[in-house]
């Protein structure tokens, strides 16, 4: 993977003083939190900080509860209102208050509270996640709430590779993970796409 242009893009929103957001978009297995990961090595923990949308998953316990288990990963089985609330607080850091975000586990496939500190000093915030240029529901809230959106949309052939090979590494059955990703993902992808238009940048080599 590349990063000098969008390293080069993240110093410059870091440097424009104050606290920024910027939102990393694009479908299951793009590489989001791969390249928010690079970029934020790049600029340093003094600089930048990573807030996974992934934090925001619901339960595995609520998604039983609900009926929604079998579709993990839809715009329904995220608590799209507190992502919100915390992109607002993100965007105001209040002096001497760090923050802590959730982030997930995939190893336990459940969300961890508290996981990622904040500090008010950092001037930039790397959010990643499907669904940042979803414009339905409370989703709709998020992309006013960032600084920069980019979209990632690499060769299909290469994402769904990536992404089967990401759910056997977690502990999914070959043949269980590409099903998965045919009746699951797939339909969570074209509905991310949807969003691309909405944009700032666009990246098809990651």
């Amino acid at each position: 993977m590349c990063t000098t242009e969008p390293v080069s893009r993240a110093e410059a929103l870091a440097a424009t003083g104050g606290r920024r957001v910027l939102g990393i978009a694009g479908p299951p297995g793009a590489g989001k939190s791969t390249l928010a990961a690079r970029i934020a090595e790049a600029l340093g923990p003094e600089r930048a900080v990573v807030v996974p949308m992934d934090g925001f998953h619901l339960a595995q316990a609520v998604l039983e509860r609900l009926g929604r288990a079998d579709r993990k990963g839809a715009p329904d089985t995220f608590d799209a209102a507190g992502y919100v609330a915390l992109l607002r607080r993100l965007r105001a850091p209040q002096r001497g208050s760090t923050v802590y975000a959730p982030a997930f586990d995939r190893s336990l496939e459940e969300p961890i509270a508290g996981s990622v500190p904040v500090a008010p000093d950092v001037p930039l915030v790397i959010t990643e996640g499907n669904y940042l240029l979803h414009d339905a529901g409370e989703w709709a809230r998020v992309r006013p709430l960032l600084d920069e959106a980019w979209y990632l949309d690499p060769a299909e052939d290469l994402r769904l590779e990536r992404l089967i090979g990401r759910h056997v590494r977690h502990g999914k059955d070959p043949a269980y993970a590409r099903d998965w990703v045919a009746r699951s993902d797939e339909p969570n992808a074209r509905l991310v796409a949807l969003g691309r238009h909405r944009a700032d940048l666009v990246l098809t080599t990651v």
